[in-house]
């Protein structure tokens, strides 16, 4: 241990020798680990993203659309033709039992105004389930009831963006806003929930009772009254989503009349799949970061390597003498391989203060979101030890097994 603290000793004196040079060495471990940290929690910062975008969709959320139809050997697109309807919500939610809930939904656009306000958005005629399914929280004011859908009530939930162009930072709730000339009574302002992963602002919208927005908004369907546009779904459990659509897909084909081999009339998505696939392209792209900034820390360690056998040329009389008086080769070996290992450190020391700084800048310059996690701090300093091990073990076996005759002749 003794020898172990000498060796270390006698490293930082010859490295504090040549200061500006010990430097200019560490200076590819500092860039390394700093590009790693940096570059990682960049990554790491988008699966995150991803992720909280994930959740504020909804949870275990499928969504069944209208499918498409042919038409004179035409087919047209999804959603060409309503075939959705409230009565098939309800089948679903009694008859599947991978199902938890169901909210029929209808939408369109309208022109919402408040005194000398007004704002261009999405109405959506929904059912109290839909506050569920979609993982909504009320900012303000409560949401409408399974009552109020009975009773066609003329109430309306904003979005934040809607509340925010037509109120300003008051509270809407209790006040009055005319869609399409009807007046509504704002019941309740829904918690922001930001943009999805397609980048659309999900707060930038309205909720009425799906009853109210068919008979005085949006209009109902003059083929089928209980049509809808939408079933937002969820599954009981995320390991179930897979079952809750095939029960959902066999029960829409039988309602629908659909024989053997024709095509479904509707379009089951589950969106939790999409995502997946976002969030793993994003950890891949999170793992290249990191590997494309590790190249740094092995130009790094190369410079150690170089710097290092320049010393051991400069000092090649001194490590005779030593040998001269007694020194063991493994003394010499040590000596060097903490000299490697002391330049590898520090640079990996302010390689991490650095990263953090960096880090911390591209999110407040960029606005991009980072997380920096301990397990990439610890994976940078590590690799910057294990770089400084086996980049100075070359030039350090090169200084223990000099011939101490040959050595002491060194000019």
């Amino acid at each position: 241990m003794n020898k172990i603290i000498a060796s270390m000793k006698i490293a930082l004196r010859a490295l504090e020798v040549n200061r500006t040079r010990s430097a200019l060495t560490m200076l590819g471990i500092i860039i390394g680990v700093a590009a790693v940290i940096a570059m990682v929690a960049v990554g790491a910062g988008a699966t995150a993203r991803i992720q909280e975008q994930i959740q504020s969709i909804g949870s275990n959320l499928i969504i069944v659309l209208p499918g498409s139809i042919s038409s004179n050997g035409v087919r047209l697109g999804s959603g060409a033709v309503v075939t959705l309807t409230e009565d098939d919500a309800k089948a679903i939610a009694a008859e599947c039992p991978s199902v938890a809930a169901v909210a029929p939904a209808v939408r369109g656009g309208v022109q919402v105004v408040y005194g000398n306000n007004n704002w261009a958005t999405t109405a959506q005629g929904v059912t109290p389930d839909f506050m569920t399914i979609r993982d909504y929280t009320m900012m303000s004011g409560e949401f409408f009831t399974d009552q109020d859908v009975d009773a066609a009530a003329k109430a309306a939930v904003l979005g934040e963006s809607v509340a925010q162009n037509l109120f300003g930072d008051s509270d809407p709730t209790g006040q009055v806003v005319i869609i399409k000339n009807v007046p509504f009574t704002v019941v309740g302002v829904l918690t922001p929930k930001g943009q999805s992963p397609s980048g659309q602002d999900q707060d930038d919208i309205i909720l009425l009772p799906i009853s109210t927005a068919k008979q005085k908004v949006l209009g109902t369907n003059k083929a089928n009254a209980k049509a809808v546009g939408s079933l937002m779904v969820q599954a009981i459990g995320t390991q179930a989503m897979d079952q809750a659509q095939q029960e959902m897909e066999a029960l829409l084909r039988e309602r629908h009349r659909i024989l053997p081999g024709l095509d479904d009339d509707f379009t089951i998505r589950n969106l939790t799949e999409v995502f997946a696939a976002q969030e793993t392209s994003a950890q891949v792209m999170s793992i290249l970061l990191g590997a494309i900034a590790s190249v740094s820390l092995i130009v790094g360690g190369i410079g150690i390597m170089n710097i290092m056998l320049v010393s051991v040329t400069e000092r090649t009389r001194e490590i005779g003498l030593r040998q001269a008086v007694g020194a063991k080769t493994r003394d010499i070996l040590s000596q060097f391989l903490v000299e490697a290992v002391t330049l590898s450190l520090l640079g990996g020391i302010i390689g991490i203060v650095v990263g953090l700084a960096a880090s911390w800048l591209i999110s407040y310059f960029a606005q991009w979101s980072t997380v920096v996690s301990l397990l990439s701090i610890m994976m940078a300093f590590l690799f910057s030890a294990l770089v400084g091990v086996f980049f100075g073990y070359y030039p350090a076996r090169k200084a223990a097994f000099l011939d101490p005759i040959e050595a002491l002749r060194y000019e």
